[in-house]
């Protein structure tokens, strides 16, 4: 059976070609009166019309398609900003489509080339970048934008001209949970930094560093490994083989992200050591897993779904540029609970605020 075109819903409905177009393609141009246009609609769907996404593309100036590319989806995460992204594009009648690269430099060429190809009203980068970009990805950014796409991008600057950015303040947060570590206590830290060349994990570790010179403490140890929960689990091994006699003095692992924290946690317990007693143990982010998790875990919350909200936000807006600084909150949970802290013990929900989203 031949596909229904265009022509029999125009029939259909006693009305030519062009009004047909305009009614079911959204033309913003002469619009027909509503009664015509009931009547179009009415035709296409008595007639089971589906309608061509380019032509309708071309007639609204916009495909209603928002690009996303993040490392890893079943990451809790990214997939709570794409959430909140998705709810935001569904407000402003748009739609997500999405793309993981497990941090492959292949694979963000192609998700950003796909989006292109697919003419999205805007590609949205959502992880955090190495030091050095890749100037193959900076081309074809420059490529879609310069053909009317907009760029949305995580970082402190934008990585081409006129993309629009969301800041999170990883340095400043992460000065803010030692800080409130210190102020409970702790003396002794470990930092499980991450992989040395990604931004995110640099300024969280250049933040904890800051935070610790100011109170004139030195950080035991500083490892660098995966960003993931293996990460943490095989740094957390490394350091504590390292502590010596350090071992018994109430020490704190300082892991970059909540699920590196997480890794730290199994190594240790696979050491038969006790969180908070033996060691205590804080991360970065609050994955919304972190509600299940025994010990609770310390950490310092980013509002993960507003983020995705914003980044929609900033990707929809008809202003050039744009820029959106984001905050946090310190959340004090039992994982680093201590001798001097027993309040902490039996509210491990108690919070310090240091900062607004």
């Amino acid at each position: 059976m031949p596909a229904v075109r265009l022509v029999d819903v125009a029939a259909r409905a006693g009305v030519s070609l062009a009004t047909a177009s305009r009614v079911i393609n959204g033309s913003r141009r002469r619009v027909p009166a509503e009664a015509i246009a009931a009547r179009v609609r009415i035709a296409a769907e008595e007639l089971g019309y589906v309608a061509n996404a380019q032509a309708q593309a071309l007639a609204r100036s916009s495909t209603g398609l928002i690009g996303i590319v993040v490392h890893d989806i079943a990451d809790p995460y990214f997939s709570s900003i794409v959430g909140g992204a998705q709810r935001q594009a569904r407000e402003n009648r748009s739609q997500v489509l999405l793309a993981g690269t497990n941090r492959d430099a292949e694979a963000e060429l192609t998700a950003v080339a796909a989006f292109a190809s697919y003419r999205a009203d805007a590609i949205i980068l959502a992880g955090s970048r190495q030091r050095r970009v890749d100037p193959r990805l900076v081309a074809a950014l420059t490529r879609y934008a310069d053909n009317g796409g907009r760029v949305v991008t995580f970082g402190r600057r934008p990585i081409v001209a006129g993309a629009r950015v969301i800041e999170i303040r990883n340095r400043d947060g992460a000065r803010q949970l030692v800080e409130a570590l210190i102020m409970r206590g702790l003396r002794d830290f470990v930092v499980l930094g991450g992989p040395s060349g990604l931004v995110t994990a640099a300024d969280r570790v250049s933040g904890f560093r800051s935070g610790l010179k100011a109170a004139g403490i030195a950080p035991l140890q500083v490892l660098h490994g995966g960003f993931n929960r293996q990460g943490g689990y095989d740094s957390a091994l490394d350091a504590w083989s390292r502590l010596g006699d350090r071992k018994g003095t109430g020490v704190c692992l300082l892991a970059v992200n909540d699920v590196m924290a997480q890794g730290a946690i199994t190594a240790l317990r696979s050491l038969g050591l006790h969180v908070p007693d033996d060691a205590a143990v804080a991360g970065f982010d609050d994955i919304p897993t972190l509600q299940d998790y025994d010990p609770p875990l310390t950490t310092f919350r980013l509002p993960l779904q507003h983020i995705g909200e914003q980044a929609v936000s900033l990707a929809l807006s008809p202003e050039d540029g744009g820029w959106i600084a984001i905050e946090g909150t310190v959340v004090l949970r039992q994982s680093t609970a201590t001798a001097s802290s027993e309040s902490a013990r039996t509210d491990h929900r108690s919070q310090i605020a240091v900062g607004t989203s």
